[in-house]
């Protein structure tokens, strides 16, 4: 055997060196673009969420600025009436809600309070027990402030700490419509061009038309998804709504509001429903089987639209992991707050559709899927 035969069986190949670290570097750069991303987002969130919000909205409205296209409008102007259209609905709704609103929120601090005071009648054992656990253990404690601050707290205070918070979060709320509505008007009268922008910058999508594909195809997903999901929501409002008529809850329109809208939130929204459901029905009314009758009444509607509605109406045009999709919106959640919540199922199913299309992120899709 020669020296140069002896090195050759001695040293290891260059390919399995080289395997390793190589490995190594894209399991890290995957992972720092990850936390990178999510610290973008989440530093970011009031730049991308009303983006986010046109370019979903976009998705919706576009049939729409073609049908009046139809007309012999100029995009730009099409895009104006679809805009202008939306604009008025929104008012309308919000004339029309109202008295409502202001009437739900002068009667909520006394509803509150009610709550409290029947709820002082449970609480009264539990308060006895750790009063006599302190006394032993703090006897030299003085007495608590707690009367004191509750005295000082007027009742006609309450209703104006509400309305401020209201009108302190409704400020919030115009802000973003109006630059989501602004985003929408510029992303429909340019057509496809925004789209066609970003796949040519996009560097990993070597096969551009197969790219507008998978974009096309998303968006196809996401408009189905969100028309069917306002359908089922708008059903099931009107029968909540004249559920809570009949069970004599206060604002059955509010609550049939209320579901049109918390039920785009996978699973949270029908958990905060029954939550405030049942306080107002324990605040309203005397009998524990009224009282448990309203709460029941909204479990067992959305337990049906759930599981009977739902299922035949979205087919197979959107199958994705239960767990993942309440994975998903406890992390937009997380990052964006309440939009972040009713745009996780949009974002989630997009993801899927992208991964299905793309080699190494199939895995990411086949964890979605259902």
């Amino acid at each position: 055997m020669t020296v140069s035969e002896g090195r050759r069986a001695i040293d290891p190949p260059a390919e399995v060196t080289l395997e390793k670290p190589s490995g190594v570097r894209t399991t890290s750069l995957v992972i720092l673009a990850i936390v990178a991303t999510a610290f973008a987002f989440y530093f970011g969130r009031e730049l991308f969420v009303p983006i986010v919000f046109a370019i979903l909205l976009n998705a919706l409205f576009k049939p729409l600025v073609g049908w009046v296209e139809r007309l012999r409008l100029p995009t730009p102007i099409a895009a104006a009436v679809v805009v202008l259209a939306l604009m008025a609905a929104i008012v309308g709704a919000g004339f029309a809600l109202a008295g409502p609103v202001e009437r739900w929120i002068k009667e909520a601090p006394q509803r509150l309070e009610t709550a409290e005071k029947k709820l002082d009648k449970f609480r009264k054992p539990v308060q006895e027990v750790n009063e006599v656990t302190n006394k032993l253990q703090h006897a030299a404690d003085g007495p608590t402030t707690a009367p004191s601050a509750k005295g000082s707290t007027g009742g006609d205070s309450q209703p104006a700490q509400v309305a401020g918070r209201f009108l302190g979060g409704t400020a919030k709320v115009l802000g973003l419509v109006v630059e989501v509505l602004l985003m929408l008007y510029l992303l429909l009268a340019s057509g496809d061009l925004f789209i066609q922008k970003l796949i040519k910058i996009i560097p990993l999508w070597s096969d551009k038309k197969a790219a507008m594909g998978v974009v096309n195809e998303s968006q196809g997903v996401v408009m189905r998804y969100l028309l069917v999901t306002l359908m089922i929501n708008a059903g099931q409002a009107v029968i909540v709504a004249l559920v809570m008529w009949g069970l004599k809850m206060p604002s059955p329109l509010l609550w049939g509001l209320f579901t049109l809208v918390l039920e785009f939130v996978p699973y949270l929204g029908a958990t905060v429903m029954v939550a405030a459901l049942s306080v107002v029905a324990f605040a309203t009314f005397d009998g524990m089987g009224h009282i448990l009758a309203v709460p029941g009444a909204y479990l067992v509607i959305t337990t049906l639209q759930n599981n009977v509605v739902s299922p035949y109406l979205y087919g197979q045009h959107l199958k994705l992991n239960p767990v993942a999709v309440l994975v998903g919106v406890l992390l937009w959640w997380f990052l964006w707050g309440i939009p972040g919540a009713f745009l996780a199922v949009p974002l989630i199913a997009t993801i899927k559709i992208i991964s299905d299309h793309v080699e190494p992120l199939k895995p990411v899709g086949e964890f979605l899927g259902e």
